[in-house]
């Protein structure tokens, strides 16, 4: 099963909330507590994220250095190889200089963000990362840390 996921259309529901004026903070609270438990349902594929998830940085930038050739290498590769994936058109992840850039998070795993990916390093990518677990050159070290909130 192959998903793209386009930025504005990754919730369920939400259009219909950008329709709905917000009166309120309960108003607000308890469209939140509605979407949750629409997401926690079960049969519900709405927030149940694929195995692979692969975020392409699209801003100008990474456009301008070939980013919407390597989104669709993704796309055709993993369509051709049946592999269960999410590939999502993101804007600036802020690696202007190593554009085109790629952030690929696998089930378990922190995301691993790869830059300089033209066509070839994302065949090598999907070979030698995602389906073999082997590292691929061009990885950019972390320079932040995630914040969970509960």
């Amino acid at each position: 099963m192959f998903i793209i996921h386009k930025p504005r259309n990754f919730v369920a529901g939400f259009n219909t909330f950008l329709m709905e004026k917000i009166k309120s903070l309960s108003a607000l609270t308890a469209l939140m507590e509605n979407l949750r438990t629409k997401s926690n349902s079960p049969g519900s594929n709405s927030a149940q994220p694929l195995p692979i998830q692969v975020r392409v940085a699209m801003a100008t930038c990474g456009i301008a250095s070939g980013a919407r050739e390597v989104m669709d290498v993704f796309i055709e590769e993993f369509t051709k190889r049946n592999i269960e994936a999410t590939v999502i058109q993101t804007g600036c992840m802020g690696y202007c200089y190593a554009e085109p850039t790629v952030e690929i998070t696998k089930p378990g795993t922190d995301p691993i963000t790869f830059g300089y990916v033209d066509i070839r390093k994302a065949s090598r990518i999907i070979d030698k990362y995602i389906l073999n677990n082997e590292l691929v050159e061009g990885i950019i070290p972390v320079n932040y840390e995630s914040i969970d909130i509960k």
